[in-house]
């Protein structure tokens, strides 16, 4: 079975198993899923959810980001780990969108990928779930990881496994798979033990590492 096709089976099994997966952050703006993006660096999406619940309540727009006391932000974000330097991404980000975006978060990769703190990852995550855009795919540490087990990449690098399931996925699924890949990630096919024999994938899956 060559990549394609497997991809093509993955992807049917995803949609029976997670039909309504979507991005596992709590947000209501562009504004607060970038913020919240940027806190899951290193970081569980429960912790994070924690933290922003707080958070969104004393900060609405960027100029309120940028403006706010450094020691005042980190002491907030202070439990998602990295704080300073998250801290620092979120206010240098928030400049940026009120001097050349107009206090709105850019909608596309070009705009997104001007405001610091923000990768492809970040990117593709705000455009699919705020924006409705299939600019890519997400890639992070459960997409590595079940794409690799599954033979849709030989890859290392995010951007080059990025690229190969471009190319094995329709783009019109590029949103849905990023979300339903990670969710099998965390939910099934985990890193130290994966639930082989009662995962709905395993008749086409060469369990490549495991």
């Amino acid at each position: 079975m060559d990549a394609k096709t497997r991809a093509g089976k993955a992807l049917a099994g995803l949609r029976k198993l997670y039909p309504e997966a979507a991005v596992e952050l709590d947000y209501k703006t562009p504004l607060d899923l970038l913020v919240a993006t940027i806190l899951s660096a290193q970081c569980t999406d429960k912790r994070v959810n924690i933290v922003t619940k707080g958070l969104f309540g004393r900060f609405k727009t960027a100029r309120e980001y940028a403006e706010a006391d450094s020691a005042l932000l980190e002491g907030l974000i202070h439990s998602t780990g990295f704080f300073r330097a998250k801290a620092a991404s979120i206010q240098a980000a928030a400049r940026t969108i009120e001097e050349e975006f107009g206090g709105k978060v850019p909608d596309t990769m070009e705009g997104l990928l001007r405001l610091k703190g923000v990768g492809r990852k970040t990117a593709n995550v705000i455009l699919g779930s705020v924006f409705g855009k299939a600019e890519g795919i997400v890639v992070d540490t459960h997409m590595k990881r079940v794409a690799y087990r599954l033979g849709l990449t030989d890859e290392k690098d995010p951007e080059r496994i990025e690229r190969d399931l471009m190319a094995l996925v329709p783009r019109k699924a590029w949103v849905f798979f990023s979300h339903a890949m990670v969710w099998h990630g965390r939910r099934v096919c985990a890193a130290a033990a994966p639930a082989c024999p009662s995962c709905a994938l395993n008749g086409s899956c060469p369990k490549r590492g495991v």
